[in-house]
């Protein structure tokens, strides 16, 4: 591929330019930018693209030239020159889905980790409350307070008693706001309408 001149021959260009015309509206089509050489008898003519969507894409006609015979049109197309913003490599859609699951895979590992890191840091903790505990504990036995500590124990269990008297026989119905007792009697009179009915 080589370039043989900013300028392409006049019949060359008239036959590109016809060619595109052809198959897009001459709006999109600009000066001509120059050819390039295919070698075989082949001649690529660009055109500048006026397309707001592809900047930096050409358009490029490719002309065949046999001695003895008319110029032909071998193919027009929009081809992406150098910097120009192109879409991705085509991947098949079982490697994109099989780089996803192990995607996920890693993930949910890592998920896994973090929630045994969390868990063995909620040990240690209770670990350390539970020693902290132990150590107050004993900084408060006093064998003095014996007597007193068996005297409070004493009225303790004397204000749990009084508690367990203020429960009401009622309350033990209650299941989440729902009174057992009254919906046994509204099952009763339904059973009594239909009964009447």
């Amino acid at each position: 591929m080589t370039d043989t001149s900013p300028s392409p021959s006049t019949d060359l260009t008239a036959l590109a330019r016809k060619a595109l015309l052809e198959v897009t509206p001459e709006s999109t089509v600009g000066a001509p930018a120059g050819t390039v050489d295919e070698g075989d008898g082949v001649v690529s003519v660009l055109f500048a693209n006026r397309m707001a969507g592809y900047p930096g894409w050409r358009w490029t006609v490719s002309i065949a030239q046999v001695e003895g015979d008319d110029p032909t049109v071998l193919e027009v197309e929009l081809m992406p020159g150098d910097g120009s913003l192109l879409a991705p490599d085509w991947v098949p859609w079982s490697e994109r889905l099989a780089e996803y699951r192990a995607g996920q895979d890693a993930e949910g590992a890592d998920d896994e980790r973090d929630e045994s890191d969390d868990d063995s840091d909620d040990e240690f903790d209770d670990d350390e409350d539970d020693d902290e505990s132990a150590d107050e504990d004993a900084d408060y036995d006093d064998s003095d307070d014996d007597e007193s500590d068996d005297d409070e124990s004493d009225d303790d269990e004397d204000d749990f008693d009084n508690d367990e008297d203020d429960l009401d026989e009622s309350d033990d119905d209650d299941i989440d706001g729902v009174d057992v007792d009254e919906l046994d009697e509204s099952d009763q009179s339904d059973e009594s309408d239909e009964s009447d009915a």
